[in-house]
């Protein structure tokens, strides 16, 4: 209720909506509606939606728990019969519907807008691998919500243990922009720790072209890896949400 009351988080779904919408049309102007099919231009413009969805989703995790310790409010929360892990739980789930509701409208409005304006039959060499373009176009939509999930997981986190959402939008943003030039600086090819660092497999889509990862790493491993970090990351939150002292 406290997300959908609010007049910016319709702002924000309504900025998706108009992007995603005007996407395949840019493309269409510059591109020609002959040389590409409707799947791959969905995923050219969700390549750039989806940073708007991430910023968007950032912004409701991190402002989720922390604004309750900013205004006050948590103590209303905690004088309610739920413990403490039910009401993080409900705050998680809540900001994991909206990234979902967020990432849905983002692809369902591009898939629509591309329809009008391209067929099936263009290509413009897109996908590289031996997938559909029907398959590729979802495995990427799926490979880009797991790198939500993990972003607004880290926002989500930091939001709980330093209660403070500009903090907490600052750190996650500055891990989306430069992760790719942290992994180009310390290459895992050359620096065989950045294996077990979480940036270096934030990225799955490029499992789709290849069975092998950075650093020579597989799907099952980069999985793994990222299962590890988002157990350390709720758990940290959920501790630090439980041993909260607000009695000041």
């Amino acid at each position: 209720m406290k997300i959908y009351y609010r007049i910016r988080t319709w702002i924000m779904l309504s900025i998706i909506v108009i992007f995603s919408a005007l996407m395949p049309f840019v493309f269409s102007l510059i591109g020609g509606q002959e040389q590409s099919n409707v799947w791959e231009v969905t995923v050219l413009s969700m390549s750039f939606t989806f940073f708007l969805n991430i910023i968007f989703s950032v912004v409701i995790a991190a402002d989720s728990v922390a604004s309750e310790f900013s205004g006050g409010t948590i103590k209303l929360l905690l004088i309610r019969p739920w413990s403490r892990s039910k009401i993080l739980l409900s705050k998680y789930i809540s900001v994991i519907l909206f990234s979902l509701l967020s990432t849905l409208l983002l692809f369902g409005i591009s898939f629509l807008s591309s329809n009008i304006w391209f067929g099936y039959e263009g290509n413009l060499g897109l996908n590289s691998s031996s997938w559909s373009d029907m398959t590729y176009t979802f495995m990427t939509f799926g490979a880009n919500y797991i790198e939500l999930l993990l972003i607004i997981t880290i926002a989500f986190m930091i939001s709980t243990l330093f209660r403070s959402n500009t903090f907490a939008i600052s750190m996650s943003l500055l891990i989306l922009f430069t992760k790719d030039i942290l992994l180009a600086i310390l290459n895992p090819d050359k620096y065989e720790w950045m294996d077990y660092v979480i940036f270096t497999h934030m990225n799955l889509s490029g499992y789709i072209n290849s069975s092998i990862g950075p650093g020579g790493s597989t799907f099952l491993f980069s999985i793994v890896i990222l299962g590890v970090y988002y157990v350390v990351f709720m758990l940290l939150a959920w501790v630090a949400f439980n041993k909260r002292d607000v009695s000041t």
